[in-house]
């Protein structure tokens, strides 16, 4: 990718001076000549991508810059701007002034306690905001964190690694994982399902820098890394530094669990922990790029906020103006086709109880409505609110058709999905395996052969995620078997299927 000074992007954004480049892009500071600011534009580089068409990158890069652009916290840097232009995909932000973290730590490292604290703290409410969407960050690090000159800290290059993965991690062609090994928690180090653990884990990892000086587990090579994600304790941070209160590095090595289930629950949790060790209200020192600043009080996360689901839209209109659903009908339609989704998922959720109202709740309108309604929430990323609409789906179907009935099982199975987005890996695989049987069976299978290839892939890196790595090798040597006798060893799943039993058998698996 050949970028120079002083080119415009989408006729908008002058490019100014590198700031950062890396393996999937590049980023520049820019002006914005309409509004004449100073921003941050990100180019990113598809032909890095393993397995991914241009034309899905891009759905996919739209998909991500529009969910994340919904998430207001002022820990979040703002996204002003988003789309592709030739073969690059551009992302416009907000310019932070202040210092990477990495940076940041190089200069004052290792930090003082209390300003570790203070930043893991600041980074939690960034998270709970975030995992509550949800939307996983997949390389939270050092240089993906700001600080700011007030010392409140930013969070950078929110979505733009799930961009450039999968549903689920997906390796190279390199046969690596996408992400930072120094960073990369033991089920994205395996190519397993990731969640909000994952980001707990890197979070982990990060306090531990920021408290020793050092990443937990460093090494010449990402193989020799990731083994020791894998395989070996890390060092107690109070071993390096006496100092450092003993509830601080007990929670240090919870979030560096090598099993998912051990780490806290929530960045809610890690943040209920960190609260006790926070400066003392009194007056900041005023110093600039000082961490602790903001502590009078940190942003908080609201509480709960992660088990809340979000809220329903308010009707277009009070029942007694009757509204006209065939009209809605026609526009969300319209907003689909010109791909404003989160538009016509508001109006969806809006015009159903009046739907409901003028033609009977089990009415077909209605059905059509909430089908679509599920779909459409689906395909916006909002698993939360998606979640109790496929399951009503799912139950009204298999109780008027029989629980092996194909679109009673199709709900289900987009249910076990959104389950597994919401960082439920127990739950998702325990749905996923209730399911297989029925898509075993011939009769069902025959309706979308494709599928059960999927559910039992997804089966093998849910047990990834969980540790079960011996159940999740014997899992896909199946169903690789099959893949290659049905479908040829030159199917792309094939492809995937033995990149990821190579990259298991070379980490010991």
């Amino acid at each position: 990718m050949t970028v120079t000074t002083g080119r415009v992007v989408a006729g908008r954004y002058a490019l100014a001076t590198l700031i950062g480049q890396g393996g999937m892009g590049q980023v520049w500071t820019a002006y914005d000549q309409r509004l004449d600011r100073r921003v941050a534009v990100k180019l990113l580089r598809p032909d890095k991508v393993a397995g991914q068409e241009a034309g899905e990158l891009r759905r996919r890069f739209a998909r991500e810059c529009r969910v994340t652009a919904q998430v207001d916290h002022p820990g979040l840097v703002t996204v002003h701007d988003a789309g592709s232009e030739g073969e690059e995909l551009f992302l416009v932000m907000q310019y932070v002034d202040g210092a990477d973290l990495s940076g940041h730590l190089a200069e004052h490292g290792p930090y003082p306690w209390q300003w570790a604290v203070a930043v893991a703290a600041q980074l939690c409410a960034v998270l709970s905001a975030v995992h509550a969407v949800p939307i996983i960050h997949r390389d939270l690090k050092p240089r993906n964190v700001m600080v700011k000159q007030d010392g409140t800290v930013t969070v950078l290059d929110l979505g733009v690694a799930s961009v450039m993965d999968n549903d689920t991690t997906r390796l190279t062609h390199t046969g690596s994982p996408i992400g930072s090994p120094a960073y990369m928690a033991p089920e994205q180090a395996m190519g397993g399902a990731v969640g909000p653990y994952t980001d707990l884990y890197a979070l982990g990892v990060l306090l531990h820098e920021l408290l020793s000086g050092d990443v937990p587990f460093a090494g010449s090579t990402a193989l020799g890394v990731l083994h020791r994600h894998l395989y070996e304790p890390p060092l107690p941070v109070r071993r390096i530094r006496p100092e450092i209160p003993e509830a601080l590095e007990t929670l240090v090595l919870r979030l560096l669990a090598k099993d998912p289930q051990h780490r806290p629950a929530s960045a809610q949790e890690v943040y209920e922990h960190l609260a006790p060790l926070l400066p003392a209200r009194g007056t900041p020192t005023g110093a600039p790029l000082d961490p602790t600043r903001p502590f009078l009080r940190p942003h908080a996360p609201w509480p709960d906020r992660a088990r809340t689901p979000a809220p329903q839209p308010a009707p277009v209109a009070p029942v007694e103006e009757k509204p006209d659903v065939a009209r809605a009908v026609d526009e969300v339609k319209r907003l689909l086709g010109e791909g404003r989704i989160t538009q016509a998922v508001d109006l969806l959720g809006a015009i159903l109880p009046a739907a409901a109202q003028q033609h009977g709740e089990h009415s077909p309108v209605v059905r059509t409505l909430r089908k679509q309604y599920a779909a459409t929430l689906l395909d916006d990323g909002q698993y939360r609110r998606a979640l109790p609409e496929l399951r009503r789906l799912a139950d009204e179907r298999a109780a008027e058709a029989g629980q092996a009935d194909p679109r009673s099982l199709r709900f289900r199975f987009e249910a076990a999905q959104c389950l597994e987005q919401l960082g439920e890996p127990a739950a998702a695989l325990a749905e996923y395996r209730a399911l297989l049987p029925f898509y075993e069976n011939r009769y069902v299978a025959a309706d979308d052969p494709d599928l059960v290839l999927d559910l039992r892939r997804r089966i093998g890196l849910l047990l990834l995620a969980l540790g079960d790595r011996a159940g999740a090798h014997a899992t896909l040597v199946r169903l690789l078997h099959d893949v290659e006798h049905t479908r040829g060893p030159g199917h792309p799943l094939a492809g995937d299927l033995r990149r990821t039993l190579h990259w298991l058998g070379r980490m010991g698996g």
